[in-house]
């Protein structure tokens, strides 16, 4: 069997493996999506091509209040552009742990799995990032969103509310599962994650910040926290990949 091969196979099930805490969480919480899409009144199978088509919490939550208000589509629209804006941030972040001959089908076809649990997972890879090691990761997680959808949407209104809230918040907690192990193995990961946090805060309590949308007060925290640690602690990038490739 041809190495170049067999080394990417294995670094595909890695990925799988990294992945399926994604993949259990995202059932968890696309399950309570599920049954608000039939509240909606969506059937099942729209629910299940909503979540197979676009992997995104925030931005399908807020599609299906525009879907419930009647909204426009240029409304809908808009609304998923700004709050999946930070995507492009977090494509732009792994881009830079690619190899530089990275071929472009593989950069597109990563940009397609990205979210905040599998950037989390993949941003804190040591050294060279696998675009194979991605996509373990999105095998997992894309069926834990869309069955999950799938089968609140088929269950329907059978969980009491407290039930269902409680699932919504298990991807919180799954992405401070991910945050913390990085956080306290680095003091600098430690002051950014508090400084997102204090900032986060900081927009939405004080009166005139707390009018900006969600998805664009994300963007602004992210610009100010990262583009600060980048300044205040910048990493060599020759020294980063020389700890090891996936």
């Amino acid at each position: 069997m041809n190495r170049t091969f067999l080394r990417q196979l294995i670094t595909f099930f890695q990925g799988m493996y990294a992945g399926i805490p994604i993949g259990l969480g995202y059932f968890a919480v696309s399950f309570a999506f599920g049954i608000q899409a039939r509240a909606a009144g969506l059937s099942a199978f729209q629910a299940f091509l909503l979540s197979g088509t676009n992997l995104t919490s925030a931005g399908q939550f807020a599609g299906l209040a525009v879907i419930q208000s009647a909204g426009a589509l240029a409304t809908l629209a808009l609304t998923q552009v700004v709050i999946n804006l930070r995507y492009c941030l977090m494509s732009c972040a792994l881009s830079q742990k690619l190899d530089p001959q990275t071929p472009f089908f593989h950069r597109f076809l990563m940009a397609c799995g990205v979210t905040d649990e599998i950037f989390g997972v993949s941003i804190s890879v040591r050294g060279r990032l696998s675009p194979y090691y991605l996509y373990g990761q999105t095998v997992v997680a894309w069926p834990g969103w869309a069955f999950g959808t799938l089968s609140g949407a088929l269950a329907g209104n059978i969980l009491p509310d407290s039930v269902t809230a409680a699932l919504g918040m298990a991807l919180y907690g799954m992405f401070v599962a991910i945050v913390v192990p990085a956080a306290k193995q680095d003091r600098k990961i430690l002051l950014v994650v508090l400084a997102a946090a204090l900032l986060s805060l900081i927009f939405y309590y004080t009166p005139v910040l707390s009018t900006i949308s969600a998805g664009t007060r994300i963007i602004l925290v992210t610009f100010l926290t990262a583009g600060t640690a980048a300044f205040l602690f910048p990493m060599n990038p020759t020294k980063e990949a020389s700890h090891g490739r996936n």
